[in-house]
């Protein structure tokens, strides 16, 4: 399994032609607490850069943006019960969507996690 960073703060991890997307650890530390998010519906498309999910925090509303094109194929259902696992495991359980790729040469736009690392030291 691959996982890839966006400018945005997104991570993306793809095993075969399914990603998993969700906001990474930095992301969701700005943010602060988590206290609502919206998954996009199964069968929803969507290209690179738009629009994709909604996190809200005590702090700001956010838009989750989608780091490549695909169809959603699954939503965090546990995101509406507890949309803490965010701030809990933002790279791990609190993931947003699966998706299935549109053209995995749109990964080789984004950042691997050390050049994520050596961008976010940069904020």
């Amino acid at each position: 399994m691959s996982r890839y960073f966006t400018e945005d703060h997104e991570w993306i991890q793809v095993d075969g032609e399914v990603a998993t997307v969700g906001i990474t650890d930095y992301a969701q530390g700005q943010l602060g607490d988590i206290v609502f998010v919206e998954t996009p519906e199964e069968g929803k498309t969507v290209s690179k850069g738009d629009d994709a999910a909604v996190v809200e925090s005590v702090k700001a509303a956010s838009d989750v943006y989608a780091p490549v094109a695909g169809t959603v194929i699954e939503g965090n259902a546990a995101l509406a019960d507890n949309p803490a696992l965010v701030n809990e495991d933002p790279e791990g359980e609190g993931w947003f969507f699966k998706l299935t790729l549109a053209d995995a040469s749109e990964l080789e736009s984004l950042m691997d996690e050390a050049a994520y690392q050596d961008f976010v030291s940069k904020l």
